[in-house]
C-alpha cells in the first residue's frame, strides 16, 4: 500500500515525536530530529508516582460524601483574603474551572486526561487564566480529604457543586478520575507557536477544514475566540466556530446550546483594566511566586482581568434563574470595548434594576455584557429556534443542561461500569456506551472445542479478536471487546476490520455462541485464544492463555454510530496497516496506537513481532514484515532475521523495504517503517535483541501471551488482574 508521508495541514492523526523540539526536549531530540521519541509510551511511570500501589477507585468509596459536599457549599461563600470571592460568591470562578478541565476532550482521540490542567502547559494558558487560583482556594478540601479525593474528581466536582450552591439541580455526578502525576506528552495542542494564533483552518470558510484531531478554535484556547472569530465581533460567523469545536466533543446543537446557555447563567468576566499590567503565567513566574500566574497590583476584586472582558452575564450572577434567556431574546444589543480593550456585547437601554452590581461598591451597577458566542445563540438561525425553545420550555432548557452538563463533565469515563459513588445516575445514556451483562453461563471448553473444530484459520481467528478489542482507548475509556460491537455500523464496514472476511468469520462464531449460551463478545475473544493457543503449540511451547468469561453483548440500538465513528483504526502498525495521506511517519503512527491502548515500549515490540509471525497482517500488506518460513507459529524469528546482519535493507518505497540476503543477493523478506524501527531505533533494538536470543523464545510466548491478555481485557475495569 503507497501512502505519501507529506507535511501538510490534513494530516489525519498528528503525534510528538522526536522532530517536534520544545522546551525541555531531550539531547536526542535536538542532536537528531528525525529519531522517534518513545516518551508517549512511557509517561506517567510508576516511578513518577507518589504513591505507588495506592488503589484510588478501592479508596474513594471509602469518602464521607455528604461531609464533602458540605465542605464544598461552604466553601463557595467562604471568600479569603488573597483572593476575594465575587460579591461573596466562588461559584462562578469554580464553574469556570471545571469548564476549561473538561472542556478540552476531543472524540478523535479522547484526549486530553482532565488532570492534565495542573500542569503546564494548560496551566500556564491565556484562556485559563486566574484558574490557578480556583486550585489554590480548593487546597483546603484536598489537605482534608487527602489520596481518598483526586484533584482530578475535586476540580470536576466543584464546578457541579457551584451550581448545586447556586440554586441548580445537576443530573448527578462520579468519582473514580485517577490522578496524573506529570504533564501528558502525547496531547497534540496545533503546530503554532504563539498563543491564540489565528488561520489554523485550512480554508476559512471551511470550518470543518481544522486538523484533526484539534477541536478549539485557536491555540491555547480551550473552546472559540469570546471576541469573535479572530478577535473580531460577527456572531454568524463565531457560531461556525462553536457548532465545529462543540462537535468534536461530541455535542449537537441542542447540547451545544443548552451548555452555552446555561455556563453563561452564573458568573461574570473580569477586564476592569489595563491587561499589560498582568505579570507572567504561572510557568514564567519568578521561583518567589511558588507557582501563581498572572499577578499584578490590586488585582483581586473590582480591578481583576482575566478574559478582558468585563460584566455579568445577568443581573444576579450568584443565583440560578432564566433571565439569560429573557436578555438573549428580549433585548437589543451592541458591540462595545471592555476597559480593558476586548470586545463584547451590552444591552441597550437596558433598565437600572436588571443591571448587576459592581465588584467595588455593591451599591452601584455596573456592566452586564455577553460574548460573541452568547450572541450567537440568537442570531445563528439553528441555535435560535433552540433558544427560543428553551426560552418557552424552562424543564426542557433545565433537563437539557443538566444532561449537557453530566456529559461534558464525564465523557473520559467511559461505560456506566466506570461510575463510582452516590451520586452517579442509574440511568443508561446513549452516548456511554453501556453494555448489558451476560445472563446465562456456558461451557469455556465445549466453546473452545467447537471454535477449534470450525474450519477458520487461526489467523481469522486471532484478526478477530484483534480488531474486536484494538480500538480500546485509555483516554477515554471508549471501544474494546466488551460488546462485540465489531459486528455492528459503523465497525463491521471498516476497512481495518476486512468486511467481507470478517463477515464470513462472525457468521461462525455467532454460530457457536448461539448454540453454546456463550456471549458474542466471549466467544471473539475465545477465538482468539485458541488460535493463538495452536500457534504456540506449532512453536513447540505448552503455554496456555488465560481467559476470563463476563463480557456482554451490545445492541444497534445502544451503539451512537456519530460517535463510535471516531474509534476507526485509520492505521494499525500491529497488522502493518496505513491507510490515507499523513502528515507523520508510520512509526509514529504506531507509537500512537500503543499510546492510546496504553502499551509500554516493550509491549509494542513484543506484539509487533508476534503479530507479524502469526500472518495478521492487513490483506494490502500481507507479506509485509513476516520474517518467518513458519508462519502461524508464535517463534522468535521476526526477531531473529530483523537483527541478523546477514541482511541488507534497501528502500523500494515511502513505505515498503527489501530485505536482502548478503550472500545470494536475493529478496528474503519485505519489510515496513513500523517494522525496521524496531531495529533502528536503539531502545527499541534493545527490547528486539532481547527476543531474539536463544535463550529467550519461551520470554517471548509469555510475554506475548500477557500483553495480548491486557488488550483482550482492557475495557473490562471491574475485572481481577489474571496471573
Amino acid at each position: 500500500m503507497s501512502v505519501d508521508y507529506k507535511k501538510n495541514n490534513n494530516g489525519k492523526c498528528p503525534v510528538m515525536h522526536g522532530g517536534v523540539t520544545k522546551a525541555g526536549e531531550s539531547n536526542t531530540a535536538r542532536l537528531w530530529p528525525n529519531s522517534i521519541n518513545l516518551d508517549i509510551l512511557h509517561q506517567h511511570d510508576t516511578k513518577t508516582n507518589p504513591l505507588p500501589g495506592f488503589n484510588y477507585k478501592k479508596e474513594v468509596k471509602k469518602l464521607n460524601f455528604k461531609a464533602l459536599k458540605k465542605d464544598l457549599l461552604k466553601l463557595m461563600t467562604d471568600s479569603q483574603e488573597w483572593w476575594p470571592a465575587d460579591l461573596g460568591t466562588y461559584s462562578g470562578l469554580m464553574v469556570r474551572l471545571t469548564w476549561h478541565q473538561v472542556g478540552t476532550y476531543r472524540e478523535f482521540d479522547g484526549r486530553p486526561n482532565v488532570g492534565s490542567h495542573r500542569f503546564s502547559p494548560q496551566d500556564s494558558w491565556p484562556d485559563n487564566t486566574n484558574l490557578d487560583k480556583a486550585r489554590r482556594l480548593l487546597w483546603p478540601i484536598k489537605k482534608k480529604y487527602g489520596n481518598r479525593l483526586s484533584w482530578s474528581d475535586l476540580m470536576v466536582l466543584a464546578g457541579t457543586m457551584a451550581y448545586e450552591h447556586a440554586g441548580f439541580k445537576t443530573f448527578g455526578f462520579s468519582f473514580g478520575r485517577e490522578d496524573i502525576w506529570e504533564p501528558e506528552k502525547d496531547v497534540y495542542w496545533g503546530k503554532e507557536t504563539v498563543p491564540l494564533a489565528v488561520n489554523r483552518y485550512g480554508d476559512p470558510q471551511d470550518r470543518s477544514s481544522l486538523e484533526a484531531p484539534l477541536a478549539a478554535s485557536h491555540f491555547q484556547l480551550v473552546y472559540v475566540n469570546p471576541q469573535g472569530v479572530e478577535g473580531k465581533p460577527d456572531p454568524v460567523r463565531t457560531a461556525m466556530d462553536v457548532r465545529e469545536t462543540f462537535g468534536r466533543m461530541g455535542m449537537n446543537d441542542v447540547e451545544t446550546a443548552a451548555l452555552t446557555v446555561g455556563g453563561h447563567s452564573i458568573g461574570r468576566a473580569h477586564g476592569n483594566g489595563n491587561p499589560d499590567n498582568l505579570g507572567p503565567e504561572p510557568a514564567g513566574a519568578d521561583i518567589h511566586e511558588q507557582g501563581f500566574g498572572w499577578n499584578q497590583e490590586n488585582g483581586t476584586g473590582a480591578n481583576q482581568i482575566t478574559s478582558g472582558l468585563e460584566g455579568a452575564w445577568t443581573t444576579n450572577p450568584d443565583k440560578w434563574d432564566h433571565q439569560y434567556l429573557d436578555l438573549l431574546l428580549n433585548y437589543e444589543w451592541e458591540s462595545k470595548k471592555s476597559p480593558a480593550g476586548a470586545w463584547q456585547w451590552e444591552p441597550i437601554n437596558l433598565e437600572e434594576e436588571k443591571k448587576p452590581r459592581d465588584l467595588g461598591d455593591p451599591n452601584k451597577k455596573a456592566r452586564l455584557m455577553f460574548t460573541d458566542a452568547d450572541m450567537a445563540m440568537a442570531m445563528d438561525p439553528e441555535y435560535r429556534k433552540i433558544s427560543e425553545r428553551f426560552y418557552k420550555d424552562p424543564k426542557f432548557f433545565e433537563d437539557s443542561f443538566a444532561r449537557a452538563w453530566f456529559k461534558l463533565t464525564h465523557r473520559t469515563m467511559g461505560n456506566k461500569e466506570n461510575y463510582i459513588g452516590p451520586w452517579a445516575p442509574k440511568e443508561d445514556l446513549y452516548w456511554q456506551g453501556n453494555v448489558p451483562k451476560p445472563k446465562k453461563k456456558y461451557n469455556v471448553e465445549r466453546v473452545k472445542k467447537m471454535i477449534s473444530s470450525s474450519k477458520l484459520s487461526s489467523s481469522d481467528l486471532i484478526t478477530t479478536a484483534w480488531d474486536s478489542a484494538r480500538t480500546y482507548r485509555r483516554t477515554d475509556k471508549r471501544g474494546g471487546a466488551n460488546g462485540a460491537r465489531i459486528r455492528l455500523e459503523p465497525m463491521n464496514q471498516w476497512e481495518a476490520n476486512e468486511p467481507k472476511k470478517l463477515s464470513k468469520v462472525l457468521k461462525v462464531l455467532e454460530g457457536i455462541a448461539k448454540k453454546t449460551g456463550a456471549t458474542i463478545a466471549d466467544t471473539i475473544v475465545l477465538a482468539g485464544n485458541v488460535g493463538l493457543e495452536k500457534a504456540i503449540k506449532k512453536a513447540g511451547s505448552k503455554a496456555k492463555v488465560p481467559f476470563n468469561p463476563g463480557r456482554g453483548d451490545a445492541s444497534q440500538d445502544h451503539t451512537e454510530i456519530k460517535s463510535f465513528k471516531w474509534l476507526e483504526p485509520h492505521h494499525d502498525g500491529f497488522r502493518n496497516y496505513f491507510k490515507g495521506d499523513f502528515s507523520v511517519m508510520p512509526e509514529e503512527l504506531l507509537l500512537e496506537r500503543a499510546s492510546l491502548m496504553g502499551l509500554t515500549a516493550q509491549e509494542m515490540t513484543c506484539l509487533v513481532g508476534g503479530m507479524r509471525v502469526l500472518g495478521t497482517n492487513h490483506s494490502t500488506a500481507k507479506e509485509k514484515g513476516v520474517m518467518t518460513d513458519k508462519v502461524g507459529a508464535l517463534t522468535n524469528d521476526f526477531f531473529v532475521n530483523l537483527v541478523d546482519m546477514k541482511y541488507t535493507w534497501k528502500p523500494t518505497g515511502k513505505n515498503s523495504y527489501d530485505i536482502i540476503d548478503r550472500k545470494t543477493n536475493k529478496v528474503k523478506f519485505t519489510a515496513s517503517r513500523a517494522d525496521l524501527v524496531l531495529g533502528s531505533n536503539s531502545i527499541l533494538r534493545s527490547y528486539a535483541e532481547v527476543y531474539a536470543q536463544d535463550d529467550n523464545k519461551e520470554k517471548f510466548i509469555k510475554d506475548f501471551i500477557k500483553v495480548w491478555t491486557k488488550i483482550m481485557n482492557a475495557d473490562r475495569v471491574n475485572l481481577k488482574k489474571l496471573n
